[in-house]
């Protein structure tokens, strides 16, 4: 398959929405959207899976839904994970190298990573994603990629995130559940930044902050390098419930007051509407003004601005973020919101929305900020490397002829051998069959690296 015609689908399982996106890279390596499946999520609690039934049902709906849009039988699909559980923490590695005449390679790299996934955990957690900072060689530092430089001592800053095992379990058995496969699983955070963020801001110094319905996820990139990520229990559902008792309203009017007459900020209210509300069975319609309503809004959203600044403070970069904030997510669609971050933290912020990398004749549906993490999820499926299958597999399926050397030894019996441990390749093979061994054998060895390394 041509990497023009890889079709990648993402999964989003979100505290409001659970979405499905199918798509792939044209010619010119933007993305063309397929298909999309969107439906409401019931059995999801701030990021973390609280209802299984009601969550594969949720998957199960939003990619038949995709499936009719694009034709094709999804099989695999990347997956995000969010969810208070989420740390993050920064640590260094050290690997003493003995073939000092030999220049640093990818195995090096692995190797030094590969160290990080056996740090001492809290019971119930696990590595989600390990994240080169920089290198070190022989005290040499501020070394981004030291593939082919030559040293005897290589270090390594990380940036480890973890998360609670049983999380991600149950994300993994709701997708299964719906006869899916899970190709990957990243941090949601990590996946908006790959849709709205420009290499240029991510260079200068940003924060991005997804405003999303059960939690607000925030990653902080500062010369290229994700810095911080922090999870933060707050999102969209409290700004509802905070409307619901305010104005002493059912839930489902409270998000509607949200989404149609909400803002952010009270001072932008020019006329002081009144919004009449239908009362319950026998009862008086209630009158709510828009400026208590923006009150109500922006006392909260305030608090959770509260908590994203002291992350980017305890990040040790609230000075260093010329980029400002970069607000995304369906909580960034309240009216003002970017004015009032602005205030708030004195940083400059804008709304992103996740078109950059669209190819032209998009739907304006998905220019949303609410696609953000979708889009970036599709985006990160394309960095994951096709598996490919074992060389002793590959060799039985290869077209082997019936004898292969002079000693009359037949295909057959070379391969059980190999299989045994009691041979090896034998160059004397007919060319064509060899020859075309030869090349998946070496292509599948320099395969180009996972790019998140």
């Amino acid at each position: 398959m041509n990497k023009e015609d890889q079709v990648v689908v993402a999964l989003d399982i979100g505290t409001t929405k659970v979405c499905a996106i199918a798509g792939r890279k044209n010619e010119y390596g933007k993305l063309e959207i397929l298909g999309i499946g969107k439906v409401e999520s019931e059995g999801v609690l701030r990021g973390v899976v609280s209802n299984i039934e009601k969550t594969v049902k949720a998957i199960s709906d939003a990619v038949k839904m995709v499936e009719e849009r694009t034709g094709m039988r999804i099989t695999n699909v990347h997956v995000g994970i969010a969810g208070q559980h989420i740390t993050s923490r920064q640590h260094r590695g050290i690997l003493t190298r003995n073939e000092t005449e030999r220049e640093i390679d990818f195995t090096d790299i692995e190797r030094i990573i590969s160290d990080m996934h056996k740090l001492v955990l809290p019971p119930g957690d696990k590595i989600l994603h390990v994240i080169p900072q920089e290198f070190i060689v022989d005290n040499e530092q501020g070394i981004l990629d030291p593939i082919g430089m030559s040293g005897v001592r290589l270090e390594a800053n990380f940036h480890i995130i973890t998360g609670q095992i049983s999380a991600s379990r149950n994300i993994n058995k709701c997708v299964e559940k719906s006869g899916l496969d899970v190709s990957s699983l990243t941090l949601e955070p990590i996946a908006s930044a790959a849709s709205v963020l420009s290499e240029e801001e991510k260079e200068a110094g940003v924060a991005l902050v997804d405003i999303g319905g059960g939690t607000t996820d925030l990653a902080i990139f500062h010369e290229g390098i994700i810095r911080h990520t922090s999870v933060i229990p707050f999102g969209g559902n409290v700004i509802t419930k905070d409307i619901k008792e305010g104005c002493t309203v059912m839930y489902q009017q409270a998000e509607q007051l949200k989404v149609k007459f909400g803002a952010a900020l009270t001072d932008e209210i020019v006329e002081n509407r009144v919004i009449t509300i239908p009362g319950l069975k026998g009862r008086e319609p209630k009158e709510i003004s828009e400026v208590n309503l923006a009150r109500i809004i922006q006392a909260r959203v305030e608090e959770i601005f509260d908590h994203v600044f002291w992350e980017i403070r305890r990040s040790g970069f609230e000075r260093k973020l010329i980029g400002g904030i970069v607000l995304t997510g369906g909580g960034s669609l309240l009216k003002h919101i970017e004015k009032l971050v602005a205030y708030h933290t004195g940083l400059s912020t804008r709304i992103g929305q996740p078109i950059e990398q669209l190819a032209h004749g998009y739907q304006k549906e998905v220019c949303s900020p609410i696609y953000a993490t979708s889009i970036g999820l599709l985006l990160k499926g394309f960095t994951v490397p096709v598996k490919q299958k074992p060389v002793i597999q590959q060799i039985e399926d290869a077209a082997i002829p019936a004898t292969v050397n002079a000693a009359g030894t037949t295909a057959e019996e070379h391969i059980n051998a190999i299989k045994n441990g009691q041979g090896e390749l034998n160059l004397t093979f007919k060319d064509t069959w060899y020859e075309n061994l030869f090349k998946k054998t070496k292509a599948w060895f320099e395969e180009e690296p996972d790019t998140k390394f």
